[in-house]
């Protein structure tokens, strides 16, 4: 597989990632087998980029990861970590801790759950309010120092939170998300992280599923699916969504592949500096997936992807209202 490396100072990775984290929730039942022989299918690949958060599933995303990884060479993957994202006993949501020591703690659960000495990338999920981004940066340098992770990331932050924290420490990469429907990133953020040298590891690229090709009407009731409760899959919402699938569709006829496969190698192409993560449970979607990297966009594709997609097309925010509320990405940008 194609390598890309993450920024001016991070690591090397494989073209494409692997997103873990509905092996373990969210996007209701997962198949405990199935997710880990989807990881050992994603190695065999080429895929070396596995990303997951220590608040997936209180843990048991990490351990699964471990589980996944007990026979393969810990040089050979890069396993990339959020962190700071508070959960309560009921799996609700309780706000964020980014502060050094609190840091300490989550980090020295991550590497026993994960079963390594090392983690390659390690990020906040979110930017803490009530602690500046320099504290956090700067607790984490101390970490890069010591020798318990190798680069320091982000997640959903802004341009100028980017400048402060890039300013503490190297960035290696912003995760953010990224597709075809959710180009918010445009804005300043992608130029922000260019004239930086900070690469992006794009979440989201078929937005949760819903420009996958896959997605109706009538999916994700058969359990407890999170996308159910989110703007973009409800209502009128969901019928405008996914009639822009539909012009999705027609580009991808013309070029023999599925909306899916059009919708990642769109993401892929738009720079060396990004690399999608592809959230796949299952061999069989992984497998779909994995077909981007053989599919070639003329500058003809991308135009009429360009009109049928612009920025903003999409029907609803891709979070709820109280979640968009903790994105920093989403503030307007000061300079």
């Amino acid at each position: 597989m194609e390598q890309r490396k993450l920024g001016s100072t991070g690591p090397t990775v494989s073209a494409f990632g692997l997103g873990c984290m509905g092996m373990s929730e969210v996007y209701g039942p997962a198949d405990r087998g199935e997710a880990i022989a989807t990881v050992h299918a994603a190695l065999d690949a080429g895929i070396t980029l596995l990303d997951t958060g220590d608040f997936y599933a209180m843990g048991h995303n990490e351990m699964l990861v471990r589980e996944a990884l007990k026979d393969t060479s810990r040089d050979k993957v890069q396993i990339s970590v959020k962190f700071g994202a508070l959960r309560g006993p009921a799996g609700e949501f309780a706000g964020m801790d980014c502060r050094p020591i609190a840091i300490k703690n989550f980090l020295a659960y991550s590497l026993q759950r994960l079963g390594t000495e090392y983690i390659d990338i390690y990020r906040p999920a979110r930017l803490d309010p009530n602690v500046p981004i320099e504290e956090t940066i700067g607790g984490l340098a101390e970490l890069v120092k010591a020798g318990y992770i190798r680069h320091i990331g982000l997640s959903e932050v802004g341009s100028d939170t980017i400048r402060r924290a890039h300013a503490v420490h190297p960035i290696a990469d912003l995760q953010i998300e990224y597709s075809l429907i959710e180009r918010g990133i445009e804005r300043d953020i992608l130029k922000t992280c260019r004239e930086l040298g900070i690469g992006i590891t794009a979440y989201g690229v078929l937005a949760r599923g819903l420009i996958s090709g896959h997605w109706t009407k009538d999916s994700g009731k058969a359990g407890k699916d999170y996308r159910l409760m989110t703007p973009r899959f409800q209502g009128a919402n969901l019928d405008a969504n996914l009639a822009l699938v539909e012009q999705l569709r027609a580009v991808a006829n013309d070029i023999r592949a599925t909306p899916a496969l059009v919708a990642i190698a769109w993401v892929a192409a738009q720079g060396q500096e990004i690399v999608p993560l592809v959230g796949a449970r299952t061999r069989t979607r992984l497998a779909e997936a994995l077909g981007a990297t053989k599919v070639t966009l003329t500058q003809a594709h991308l135009a009429a992807l360009a009109k049928a997609f612009p920025p903003d097309v999409a029907a609803g925010t891709r979070y709820a209202a109280e979640q968009m509320a903790h994105l920093d990405s989403e503030k307007p940008a000061t300079r």
